[in-house]
């Protein structure tokens, strides 16, 4: 009778040691993460500039005047221009060229991914200032196109609102391609080469063993980078900042930007800021959710 006596015991004890290392990681978690969002959800409710606050009457008003604001649905268009534009194109184009890059054959493979992986290693605001040097009047862009005949004069990238946006895209799939590429790559090494080396011998040719094989296998990993690069764009702050400035005349603004600018830049609302914030963390978790379930069959 002693021994399951004893066991129980180790047990215990295994247990008290599992949450001896789980609970300071859990406080911290709680006090730097929920904590802070606990307060903003109640800063939400509270209407003033600066620390003059009080509550909201109506208490929702904040949320309500978002609908009102032309900025901030202006912000939310541009974020999801971006969204609908750049995820896709980014995803396709990097699980193309990690499936390039896991050929066996391929001679400087390690090269090759060091270069494609190497922007986003990169910092924000020095890869936005030389995207901003590019597509100056005289930068190197309008000077090419000049050279080549395209443009007669220099075209004002950053002061138009499509080209400004497209600028936005360009430079989201400059930094961020490799990566998710590396994400694919890592899948793809985990699958048997001998899949491939079968399809080979049946007759596929790339393009159907990239559908038939590659896809399905990396719906998972493919799964994850889609639900990381949507939560990443919602909140896409530094190329806005740093790249056009939200400019010209707010046209390529995105939403953390312009609670950034309610926050800091112009005479602080808190509140109206923190009541933006929360729709940005539901509509992250509404997209979230419903990619989980589009994407995710199994049972």
């Amino acid at each position: 009778m002693s021994k399951p006596s004893s066991k129980m015991s180790l047990d215990k004890k295994h247990n008290m040691t599992g949450w001896a290392f789980l609970t300071p990681a859990a406080l911290l978690i709680f006090l730097m993460s929920f904590v802070p969002m606990i307060q903003a959800f109640l800063l939400s409710f509270k209407m003033g500039k600066g620390n003059n606050l009080s509550t909201a009457d109506p208490i929702f008003a904040n949320y309500t005047r978002m609908f009102t604001d032309t900025v901030f649905t202006q912000s939310i268009k541009n974020t999801f221009f971006y969204l609908i534009i750049q995820v896709p194109i980014m995803l396709v184009l990097a699980l193309i060229l990690a499936s390039i890059l896991n050929n066996r054959q391929l001679r400087f493979k390690g090269l090759f991914r060091t270069m494609i992986f190497l922007p986003c290693a990169t910092s924000l605001v020095a890869y936005a200032i030389i995207f901003r040097t590019l597509f100056a009047n005289d930068g190197l862009v309008n000077l090419a196109l000049v050279n080549l005949g395209i443009l007669k004069t220099p075209y004002a990238f950053l002061t138009h609102a499509t080209s400004a946006k497209i600028i936005i895209i360009i430079g989201l799939l400059w930094r961020w391609t490799g990566y998710n590429m590396v994400f694919y790559l890592s899948g793809l090494q985990n699958i048997e080469y001998s899949v491939y080396e079968a399809a080979k011998i049946d007759g596929a040719s790339p393009i159907q063993t990239f559908f038939k094989i590659t896809v399905p296998l990396l719906k998972p990993t493919i799964l994850l980078t889609a639900i990381m690069s949507t939560n990443g764009t919602l909140q896409l702050f530094d190329e806005s900042v740093n790249l056009t400035d939200g400019g010209p005349a707010n046209a390529s603004i995105t939403m953390s930007h312009y609670i950034y600018n309610m926050s800091f830049k112009y005479v602080p609302t808190f509140g109206y800021a923190a009541a933006m914030s929360f729709l940005i963390l539901i509509l992250v978790a509404v997209l979230a959710f419903i990619q989980m379930k589009v994407g995710d069959k199994r049972d």
